[in-house]
């Protein structure tokens, strides 16, 4: 019985983070986070280069 109860929950749980799509307000604050992070590198540049790659792995993972 609750084997049969986990798979409608997994399949529903599956549909609903297949249907993320990214809207214009989001594209548009990611857009805003960059320019952000630029004029940060601007006034604050990496002492380094394992600072500067710190700060690439930081916004890739989106920290």
């Amino acid at each position: 019985m609750r084997k049969l109860l986990m798979i409608p929950v997994l399949l529903l749980t599956l549909g609903v983070a297949a249907c993320h799509q990214e809207g214009p307000a989001e594209r548009t604050g990611k857009s805003l986070d960059n320019a952000g992070q630029k004029v940060q590198d601007t006034f604050d540049p990496p002492q380094g280069p394992a600072q500067s790659a710190g700060r690439k792995v930081d916004r890739a993972l989106g920290n």
